[in-house]
């Protein structure tokens, strides 16, 4: 996930302290008082470069939220076109003669992107390999559009509505960041932190389990598919994974927002992209597997 992701351990996104303004000696004082009668053509130079436009990332070489922006917006095109493959490729063998996809993209994709995702995480702090984050779209989107097409195939409409509440959180995340109302705090984040340990060990028993037959086969989603006074495991965890990973965004946001505050090097905005990206595509999969329980066809 996102969260204290070791490439944003780069100085660049630490919190600068400014020190102690020295006092100005006497001769300084004396210079600038001399200097503030600046001349007509001096006046005009300033104005014009003040009239022109501000200096973006290319100029500077710093990172900015405008060029981080597009860099998200690339990775998510990547995404969606290699999407559109896993799809195709999930749903191709479905036949009159053989009613069932195949599930190859979704295992291709979930594996090759989290080792990309590893690398990614544990290598930034060094140095930033965009190839590597592109890799990653590449992989996540042959992840998504093959599990949304086996979703979608078992459950129709499943996709509309997972994308669309995905967008809504996601819009609503970004507008309270934006607006203020919402901010990463230390007792929140240590909080996070323990959930997500929480979760993941959760996950990995789920996974063992499955895999070695000790939950039966017609609980497609292991232990999320149990019931707890009637209400599906599942749908309780599944709506604080969905909280948590808004919080997760808001992490993004803050460390994108401190990268560009502290001047960090533009190749950063790769970094800020993919752990969005990681984000993203974690409340995209909650919010799909929420849906199918709730659908009741588990």
């Amino acid at each position: 996930m996102a969260l204290n992701n070791p490439a944003f351990d780069n100085p660049a996104f630490k919190e600068q302290r400014p020190g102690l303004t020295p006092p100005a000696a006497p001769g300084m004082q004396t210079a600038s008082a001399q200097h503030a009668g600046v001349d007509v053509a001096s006046q005009a130079q300033l104005e014009g470069m003040y009239a022109a436009p501000a200096a973006g990332a290319r100029e500077t070489s710093r990172m900015t939220v405008e060029d981080t922006v597009v860099k998200t917006l690339g990775l998510f095109a990547i995404l969606l076109a290699t999407a559109v493959v896993g799809w195709v490729w999930t749903l191709s063998p479905v036949t009159r003669d053989n009613p069932a996809p195949t599930m190859m993209p979704w295992i291709i994709g979930a594996l090759g992107g989290f080792v990309l995702a590893m690398v990614v995480t544990f290598t930034s702090r060094k140095k930033v390999r965009p190839g590597l984050i592109f890799g990653y779209a590449a992989f996540e989107g042959l992840f998504v559009g093959g599990i949304s097409a086996y979703f979608e195939f078992i459950w129709q409409g499943i996709v509309m509505q997972a994308t669309l509440a995905t967008l809504a959180v996601v819009g609503v995340t970004l507008a309270l960041f934006a607006s203020g109302k919402v901010r990463a705090s230390a007792k929140a984040t240590k909080i996070f932190m323990i959930a997500m340990l929480g979760y993941l060990v959760f996950s990995l028993l789920n996974v063992g389990l499955m895999l070695f037959g000790v939950i039966p086969s017609g609980m497609m989603f292991g232990l999320h598919s149990a019931t707890i006074a009637n209400i599906p495991l599942g749908l309780i965890i599944g709506v604080l994974v969905v909280i948590m990973a808004a919080y997760s965004l808001v992490l993004d946001f803050d460390n994108i927002q401190r990268g560009v505050r502290n001047g960090a090097p533009r190749q950063y905005g790769w970094v800020g992209a993919f752990g969005i990206m990681v984000t993203v595509v974690w409340l995209y999969v909650e919010i799909l597997r929420i849906i199918a329980i709730l659908r009741g066809n588990n």
